[in-house]
């Protein structure tokens, strides 16, 4: 999970990002920050990855508040005024969002961050924390035996039992190592090591048949590989 801040001095603001970074489910809100001398003081004791940056916020605005930093947290500035945007991306920011911004365009921003973010700590990690009911349950990659989408949520099958996520199935299948999970159908991912059985159509596991989708073959066959 990457540590991030949200500095913004709009409670609403706050909130909407949050909820996106929730649904996104690969990042870890810190903390929320009213203005910039709450977010040094954070930035100061805390080891953070990445800061939601407002622009015009009292006292200091957010690009002189990112100019006085010596090591700054990489950065997506968030603002409702699109003037800045050449300064954003001058001082390196990673994106530059519009309020008000939609789930959409955040995602959009999230695969622009994991094309340049050293991603080498979620590969070698083998667990992944998911948010469950408000907590965040570590979970065992050899535990997950599937997933299932279930409308916006992902049921996540587990030997300790099941668990509910918000997060789309495109998501989980980012976050998860691709040498051990893979789609099998639009509304299933599988453990490749929890295969009981295995024909032309379906999959068995953890004594469920999952029908394999058309669209999913080319990941049979690297089942297949991966079994022999």
């Amino acid at each position: 999970m990457i540590r991030c801040i949200i500095v913004d001095d709009e409670p609403l603001a706050q909130e909407v990002l949050e909820a996106h970074i929730k649904r996104f489910g690969r990042l870890e809100v810190f903390a929320k920050c009213p203005n910039a001398l709450e977010a040094f003081k954070v930035l100061h004791k805390e080891n953070i990855e990445l800061m939601f940056l407002d622009i015009r916020m009292p006292a200091i605005n957010g690009i002189e508040f990112l100019k006085s930093l010596k090591s700054p947290p990489k950065v997506i500035f968030t603002t409702a005024y699109s003037e800045y945007a050449l300064t954003g991306f001058e001082l390196d920011g990673i994106d530059y969002l519009l309020k008000p911004i939609s789930y959409e365009r955040f995602e959009k921003s999230m695969e622009k961050l994991f094309r340049i973010y050293p991603d080498e700590k979620i590969q070698q990690k083998q667990y992944t924390y998911f948010k469950v009911s408000g907590k965040l349950i570590k979970v065992m990659h050899t535990e997950l035996l599937y997933a299932q989408s279930v409308k916006d949520y992902i049921l996540l099958k587990t030997t300790k039992g099941n668990l509910l996520t918000y997060m789309t199935m495109k998501n989980l299948a980012g976050l998860l190592p691709a040498d051990t999970f893979a789609r099998v159908h639009r509304s299933y991912l599988v453990n490749m090591n929890c295969i009981e059985v295995m024909d032309k159509n379906i999959l068995k596991v953890a004594g469920t048949n999952i029908t394999i989708g058309e669209n999913y073959r080319d990941n049979l066959q690297l089942i297949r590989r991966n079994k022999d």
